[in-house]
């Protein structure tokens, strides 16, 4: 009879430790419940998805609207195209509005952000319905090219910074470039040897007889 009681309560307790990792599951992958919710389907085509895949989540402002359905390779023009799900709560996007992926920090998980575009009739704007597509989108950024960009700018920098101080060293100042041009003063020109010297202060003039 004791046997069974601590069986009893060993089946409970891997009952409840069940139940929280299915808990915690579900909260890590953001659902409400195992039902399906009612969703439409939004398509973008990007250049470059970058570490983005399914499960993904779609924000605006940093609220999640959706998820990442699919990511194919669009056969015509092989690009990258990703298929989402959006809350039907949220079906009134205009199709003027735009979508880039973006990292959660430095190198956390990419997901898709949504800016919401305006809507005016007299411009033949639409809502985007079940099936329709984000025409404006922006691809992710690569690590390795900002890294090289930065790298490149940082060497173009360097080299002309060596430029201007070799410029400078050889650059001839005005005051140095009048000195070295220069021409010495003429000298005064010394006195004709034809000309009478003055008679000494104690010679007599010869009398004639």
């Amino acid at each position: 009879m004791q046997t069974k009681k601590h069986e009893i309560w060993v089946g409970v307790f891997m009952l409840i430790a069940l139940c929280a990792i299915v808990f915690l599951c579900l909260k890590v992958a953001d659902l409400k419940s195992l039902g399906q919710q009612q969703t439409y389907r939004l398509y973008a085509t990007f250049d470059n998805i970058g570490g983005l895949k399914a499960r993904s989540p779609v924000k605006i402002g940093g609220v999640v609207i959706g998820r990442v359905a699919d990511i194919s390779l669009d056969t015509k023009t092989y690009l990258p195209r990703v298929a989402m799900d959006i809350d039907k709560r949220y079906d009134h996007i205009p199709d003027t509005s735009s979508l880039a992926i973006r990292t959660s920090g430095l190198l956390g998980e990419q997901y898709l952000a949504l800016n919401m575009g305006f809507e005016d009739e007299d411009m033949g704007t639409s809502i985007l319905k079940d099936g329709g597509t984000v025409q404006d989108t922006k691809s992710a950024m690569v690590l390795e090219d900002l890294i090289g960009q930065f790298l490149y700018k940082s060497g173009g920098n360097n080299t002309d910074n060596a430029s201007q101080n070799n410029a400078g060293q050889d650059t001839v100042t005005p005051n140095n470039a009048n000195q070295s041009h220069a021409q010495p003063a003429p000298t005064k020109p010394a006195e004709k040897s034809g000309e009478a010297a003055t008679p000494e202060s104690g010679a007599k003039p010869a009398q004639q007889p």
